[in-house]
């Protein structure tokens, strides 16, 4: 796994140097994903925190509690709304920096949600979030798509650290014409003997960036405290199949930025406790595979 962290000229310019960036976008290209270090002030963070484990209880409430495979992960998104809203979380320069160095000019946010894997769960399937562009491809495309996970406390493998496997984002077995299937033991087993998975670990203030394409799982959380994480998707300019993240009138001016767009429907006000449905690959197909973040 290659964490990158930043020295204090970076952080005080607000931009990752060209070698380390560089070093990014080699990590996203081989192994799928790439952990950047530091690079979110944690009081922001914590007061994510503070609201997401606030909202927890009124989200398990609901009678369509919007679990991911299993009870023990559930789909969470974060407040819309100030003083929720963070420069360094919804638009990082450090991270818009990889994310349209991969991805190119016109990279578009079109996700912002999350998941929370409770204490006692299950682990999940194996999956990728879409396949690849084309079946029966000799070779990998370049990315279109990366996730963005922001960990909303220090995460590993005791608490439920998404599984992530190197390499399998240039895997072309399955294509988006397949959705996003689970991933047969007779399929891993190979990539296992040569990669095996790894179960990140990351801090409050670290951001994970990894290729949609990438094979993943949710895991068990070992602890007895909740573990919430943000994500969001940034996409190609080109990819007409982003979602569009619902948004308060009122926080239209915060969501601007000359690298970044994002991709919006505006109303009046956003219940984001509403947000997600129950998600069962075996039930669902592409695009809707796009709309978990883990």
């Amino acid at each position: 796994m290659t964490g990158i962290g930043l020295d204090e000229e970076e952080r005080a310019a607000g931009r990752m140097g060209e070698a380390k960036r560089a070093e990014a976008l080699r990590a996203l290209a081989e192994d799928g994903f790439v952990v950047l270090r530091g690079v979110i002030d944690v009081a922001h963070i914590d007061a994510l925190k503070e609201r997401m484990l606030a909202d927890l209880g009124r989200i398990l409430a609901r009678a369509d509690a919007p679990f991911n495979f299993n009870t023990g992960n559930v789909q969470q998104a974060p407040p819309p709304f100030h003083p929720y809203l963070f420069r360094d979380v919804l638009f990082n320069e450090m991270v818009i920096g990889v994310t349209r160095a991969a991805l190119g000019p016109g990279v578009k946010n079109g996700f912002y949600s999350g998941n929370t894997a409770l204490p006692g769960g299950e682990r999940q399937p194996v999956h990728p979030d879409v396949g690849q562009l084309w079946p029966d491809l000799a070779h990998a495309t370049p990315p279109f798509g990366l996730v963005v996970n922001v960990p909303v406390v220090d995460m590993g493998p005791e608490n439920g650290a998404t599984e992530l496997w190197p390499g399998t984002h240039r895997d072309t077995t399955y294509s988006i014409h397949d959705g996003a299937p689970r991933i047969p033991e007779e399929k891993l087993a190979p990539w296992r003997a040569r990669r095996p998975p790894v179960q990140p670990t990351a801090a409050r203030g670290d951001v994970l960036i990894r290729d949609t394409r990438l094979w993943h799982a949710g895991m068990p959380n070992h602890t007895e405290e909740p573990r919430p994480m943000i994500a969001m998707i940034h996409w190609a300019s080109w990819w007409s199949e982003a979602d569009a993240i619902d948004l308060p009138e009122e926080a239209r001016d915060f969501f601007t930025h000359p690298a970044l767009r994002t991709v919006a429907r505006w109303h009046p006000s956003v219940d984001h406790l509403r947000h997600g449905q129950a998600y069962d690959l075996r039930r669902q197909t592409f695009p809707a595979a796009t709309t978990r973040g883990e």
